[in-house]
């Protein structure tokens, strides 16, 4: 899926909106372990990261999907900005990334991607491992208690426009039985009043809980977790809020 929506991503979402609500909060955070050099996973095409170099922040992106990574390039040249950006998913960030890093982001509803509890725990330990003692770790999720609980299947279309051609973007969700979700994109694209082209992909994801994750996070060994609703700092409601974000600290702090 992100190796073909790599070219429209950044069409897709309003990076200026996005980052102005975000990043506040984000730089807050970084801030209670005095953080400078941050690691941005499933980073897509490397907004987070770029901003935090731009900030001053020592940053590195990365992502499984390639297309993306080379986006993520792009676009820091584009910005002037130096951070960096490497191909590497769940599980082999430790080894694809060098030395310690002081936080770790997971933004993106990207950690439900991970279909087992099995792989859920590698790729938490996988992030401990990349920390330093004391580290912070920031998760963004959709609030999927809500999701679940009101069978939310639609989510709100997004539009884009360049001179002469415009995007929509559709995107819902199929419950599975077995408690699994399928997450499907459509991408709609027209030039002018000509007829609609349109590409539908799919991908797999696990609804992750509030309470599945937090029982993850203390038995990868991360402590002082906190669950928020929002990335202004409301408190987490898991039948009205929009997102689960949660904070962690490794050992050590």
């Amino acid at each position: 899926m992100y190796d073909e929506f790599s070219a429209d991503y950044d069409r897709f979402v309003n990076w200026p909106a996005r980052l102005a609500v975000e990043m506040p909060f984000i730089e807050a955070q970084l801030q209670t372990v005095g953080a400078r050099r941050v690691l941005d996973v499933a980073c897509g095409t490397g907004m987070h990261a770029i901003e935090l170099a731009r900030r001053g922040y020592e940053s590195v992106g990365a992502d499984v999907s390639a297309p993306m990574i080379e986006r993520a390039r792009e676009n820091a040249r584009a910005a002037g900005v130096a951070a960096h950006f490497v191909v590497a998913g769940f599980g082999e960030l430790r080894e694809k990334t060098k030395g310690q890093f002081d936080a770790l982001l997971c933004l993106g509803n990207s950690l439900p991607h991970l279909l087992s509890a099995a792989d859920l725990q590698m790729g938490l330990a996988d992030f401990a491992a990349c920390l330093r003692p004391g580290g912070l770790l920031l998760i963004q999720n959709r609030n999927f208690d809500a999701v679940l609980a009101h069978q939310e299947r639609w989510m709100a279309p997004q539009a884009h426009r360049e001179g002469n051609t415009e995007w929509l973007f559709l995107r819902f969700y199929d419950f599975e039985p077995a408690g699994k979700l399928t997450f499907n994109l459509v991408t709609l694209r027209r030039q002018g009043a000509g007829d609609w082209e349109q590409r539908v992909t799919a991908m797999r994801l696990w609804p992750l809980r509030q309470e599945e994750l937090i029982a993850a996070l203390a038995t990868a060994g991360f402590t002082a977790i906190v669950s928020y609703g929002d990335m202004s700092g409301a408190p987490f409601d898991p039948h009205s809020s929009g997102n689960l974000i949660v904070t962690a600290r490794t050992a050590g702090w």
